[in-house]
């Protein structure tokens, strides 16, 4: 009886180790995504979405690029088609990212298709770097998992309720903060050929295309064009 009670505490230490390693590892990335949360909080509300709403596509859809994506492109009433398309180009980088971590997490199948609806570029990036020595266990996936997601989720809520007070934020030039952090991103990708043709001919294709045809079209056609202008360009190299 005592060993097996030494077994269940011995886990117990272990489950919770392995959960104070994850919160460790994904606090920086969680720490930063509040300020972006605030933002898109704010942002959507001067779009017309309530503070449930926003919460609400968070919860399901915790996906930060992709939503603001999804904002960019938001008309009355919003093209739901055209929505989900696009926000199908941005994530679809998950299914390889979901193939390639799979093997190195020690979860069931039904618990991997659980647990990976909470995965972000943070999260597989942190989990592949611990796979270079041990498994990813179950307690470290879901500490760092969900302490990003309710950093997400609370950050846009609470972005919206100030963003209500604070009234539309063209006002203070925050509607541009997140493309500024974008460029930014894209900047520090490289200086590779591969890169730069990408970008530059998917930022020219979504520019023609918002001027010509509008919103939210701009989004896929920019997306596929990089898909593509990277594809030809690597097979050239």
């Amino acid at each position: 009886m005592s060993t097996l009670l030494d077994r269940i505490n011995n886990a117990k230490s272990l489950h919770w180790d392995e959960a104070k390693v994850g919160f460790r590892d994904i606090a920086p990335a969680a720490i930063a995504a509040v300020p972006i949360g605030l933002l898109f909080g704010a942002v959507a509300v001067g779009k017309g979405l309530s503070a449930t709403e926003i919460g609400l596509m968070s919860a399901f859809v915790f996906a930060g690029g992709a939503q603001f994506a999804a904002l960019e492109s938001w008309v009355h009433p919003a093209p739901i088609l055209a929505l989900a398309f696009s926000t199908l180009l941005i994530n679809v980088r998950h299914v390889l990212m979901g193939a390639s971590l799979s093997p190195k997490v020690a979860l069931t199948r039904g618990q991997k298709l659980r647990a990976f609806f909470f995965m972000t570029d943070e999260s597989w990036a942190l989990s592949e770097r611990r796979a270079m020595n041990r498994p990813v266990t179950g307690a470290y996936w879901a500490a760092m998992a969900g302490a990003l997601f309710f950093s997400w989720l609370g950050s846009t809520i609470l972005g919206a309720v100030l963003g209500s007070f604070l009234g539309a934020p063209e006002r203070f030039g925050a509607d541009f903060a997140f493309t500024a952090l974008f460029i930014g991103l894209v900047a520090g990708f490289g200086q590779s050929r591969v890169t730069l043709v990408t970008v530059a001919v998917s930022a020219a294709v979504a520019a023609l295309v918002h001027h010509f045809i509008g919103a939210p079209w701009h989004v896929a056609s920019g997306a596929l064009a990089g898909i593509a202008a990277a594809y030809f360009t690597a097979k050239e190299s």
